[in-house]
């Protein structure tokens, strides 16, 4: 009987001792990186805004000969002209001895003053050296010299399953420590085009944005960012910005003064499985190109509309969320080999990335000219000025109306322009109602449409 004990106890120690060594331990980690993790303060001074003593805020238009008077009315105790400020609170980590330090740009957006606590608890007011929204980074720098510094890592080499730990200040907590795994790679968010984020488990709140997240080498792997909540504090979904990404822009803040980003001049979506059997494709893959840009590098290398982006400089495309990060991280003048999926063979297409340029969305009117279609539409023309003014040259039409059928079950709506079906360009309602007579049943069709001036493909089957 002692002898069963005595075993059960052994294995119980063993099976504890098991499980204890298959967990990581971050004390050391922390204990090396936690100097370089800073909390950051900001303050963004408001207008002033005129009240009365009840808190009520003043009528506008007060004549200018009776401001002395309301001033020294509201400078009693209840009144006054009231200061307003904005504070926000975040973290960092110091990249360089002589004070140089990266956060998100949503931290010190607008920011009037920002200071800086370490974790010795000098503070400094910081000094904003650049900003880029696209990507949500920011870089500081404080007057101070041999300070803590983080190691960087490659967010390239981090796997999928990988433990990660996170250091920051949520909620105002100074030096928290959170840890999990990396959940995803390359996820696409709306807020972050240029941006490949790395998902993850690791508790983020706020107050924890611009904070470093670290591999188990201790190496700073991204910038926590965001999180995905409903209820405003955290899920279990986390996207930190690759540290890659976050460094591309650092250097070229710290070097130029400003972001630059490579552009292929195409506008783009995703490959979903009915557009993929219409293209012949053996699965849904690639950034399909909705819209060739005029003047752009796309059209000076003879990319066209319906083309599949697959492969960018050796690199697979599987989404179209995936294309704007590679593109824009290459340079200005770099020659770049591109694999595209055209008419059903693989090509590839040699083109010179450009300066990506500031662009504005155009929106379409429509004149009165009705035609109703066997899918139950609606179209009318466009005059030659709207063609001009939409960059859509000498064709299309308008989807002045839905009724229930195939167009609608397959999402197109109201305002749309129809710019292509199949590989059939629409150049005006005669051309596109004998285009739609000749589809065949049964078969998925692949419907180019510009909508609020961004071009989309929907797809479509005709059931008779």
């Amino acid at each position: 009987m002692l002898k069963n004990i005595m075993l059960s106890f052994f294995l119980i120690v063993m099976l504890n001792a098991s499980v204890s060594a298959g967990l990581p331990d971050f004390t050391e980690m922390v204990k090396k990186n936690g100097n370089a993790v800073v909390n950051i303060s900001t303050t963004q001074k408001l207008p002033e805004i005129t009240q009365q003593p009840n808190g009520q805020q003043l009528p506008e238009g007060v004549p200018p000969q009776m401001e002395e008077l309301f001033k020294h009315f509201f400078k009693q105790p209840g009144g006054g002209f009231q200061p307003r400020e904005a504070k926000s609170l975040g973290s960092g980590f110091i990249v360089s001895e002589n004070g140089y330090i990266v956060t998100n740009h949503h931290v010190v957006k607008n920011a009037d003053e920002i200071i800086v606590k370490l974790k010795d608890r000098r503070q400094f007011v910081a000094k904003l050296i650049g900003s880029d929204e696209s990507t949500d980074i920011a870089l500081l720098q404080v007057e101070a010299e041999d300070l803590p510094v983080v190691e960087k890592g490659s967010s390239e080499q981090l796997q999928v399953g990988e433990w990660v730990l996170a250091i920051g200040t949520p909620f105002g907590f100074e030096q928290s420590v959170t840890a999990g795994i990396v959940s995803a790679k390359g996820r696409s968010l709306p807020s972050g085009n240029y941006v490949p984020f790395i998902q993850t488990d690791v508790a983020i709140n706020p107050g924890n944005s611009g904070g470093p997240l670290f591999n188990m080498k201790g190496e700073v792997v991204g910038v926590n960012s965001q999180i995905y909540s409903r209820s405003g504090g955290y899920m279990g979904l986390s996207f930190a910005i690759p540290i890659d990404v976050a460094m591309n822009v650092v250097d070229q803040i710290k070097n130029k003064g400003s972001v630059s980003r490579g552009w292929l001049g195409v506008q783009i979506q995703d490959v979903t499985r009915e557009l993929a059997e219409s293209f012949g494709m053996d699965r849904p893959h690639g950034a399909l190109i909705a819209k060739v840009i005029a003047g752009s590098p796309a059209e000076k290398a003879g990319f066209k509309i319906g083309d599949v982006i697959v492969e960018f400089n050796g690199r697979e495309i599987d989404t179209s969320g995936e294309l704007p990060p590679v593109v824009g991280m290459t340079m200005m003048g770099e020659s770049a080999k591109v694999k595209v999926f055209r008419e059903k063979k693989k090509k590839t297409i040699k083109v010179v990335i450009g300066l990506l340029p500031n662009s504005d969305i155009l929106a379409a009117t429509v004149e009165p000219k009705k035609q109703v279609n066997r899918l139950g539409l609606v179209v009318v023309g466009l005059s030659e000025e709207q063609r001009q003014h939409l960059e859509i040259l000498k064709h299309g039409v308008v989807v002045q109306e839905v009724k229930p059928g195939t167009a609608l079950d397959a999402g197109i709506q109201q305002g749309d322009i129809i710019l292509r079906i199949q590989n059939n360009v629409v150049r005006d309602i005669a051309d596109f109602d004998k285009i739609v007579k000749q589809l065949p049943a049964g078969q998925s069709i692949a419907v180019l449409i510009q909508r609020r001036g961004s071009p989309v493909f929907l797809a479509l089957r005709v059931d008779k």
